[in-house]
């Protein structure tokens, strides 16, 4: 990315996006309202495949999802026990042909394994995962289906793995990186100050 791009990312945005074009898995803590959902938004339209975002925040999805398309962004959910059989299948068959960009899933949907063998069908370029604190027992939020995550996001072959909270002591933040296998460099913390941005 050039310079006079960068002029367009808040902190840390560029660092994380550009890591995650290249590969390579990253974790970024950015104070809510930090911009956290374009560091994997705007890869998932650069990168081939799918991008999956693991989030216990369901509504907040939703909200994500609604505006995705607005902008004619090809996303969906995957909580599919509440969709209809039509809508399972064409969630199904845009994950299959390629051409749905995001998957938004809730941690506990990777029990499913029928859900976790149509993931091994396609091409996952980004699994990222939102709250991602809630993998650490120092965390004040832990949860216990978190802790799959990283053997999920193995079984899916993605390409690169991006761990997003707006909360991380240090502990924490090495847990997550320890966890989901990042190099401290691409561990990318912004200080908690007053951020222009509308994004969550």
């Amino acid at each position: 990315m050039s310079s006079s791009d960068s002029a367009n990312f808040g902190r840390g945005q560029q660092q994380v996006i550009e890591n995650l074009v290249a590969g390579r898995s990253s974790a970024a803590v950015f104070p809510t309202g930090g911009g956290k959902s374009l560091c994997y938004q705007l890869p998932a339209l650069l990168l081939p495949g799918v991008t999956l975002v693991v989030s216990p925040l369901i509504a907040l999805m939703k909200d994500q999802i609604d505006a995705l398309l607005a902008r004619d962004i090809s996303a969906a959910p995957a909580w599919i026990r509440r969709c209809r059989s039509d809508e399972y299948r064409d969630v199904t068959r845009r994950l299959r042909s390629g051409e749905l960009k995001l998957l938004y899933v809730a941690p506990e949907r990777f029990t499913n394994e029928r859900f976790r063998g149509l993931l091994s069908q396609v091409n996952v370029s980004l699994f990222a995962v939102d709250e991602a604190h809630c993998i650490s027992e120092w965390g004040h939020n832990f949860r216990p289906d978190y802790l799959k995550l990283a053997k999920f996001a193995d079984e899916c072959n993605a390409d690169a793995v991006l761990a997003l909270t707006a909360t991380a002591t240090p502990q924490v933040l090495t847990d997550i990186c320890k966890f989901f296998t990042i190099k401290s460099e691409c561990a990318v913390q912004t200080p908690f100050l007053p951020f222009e941005s509308d994004a969550a």
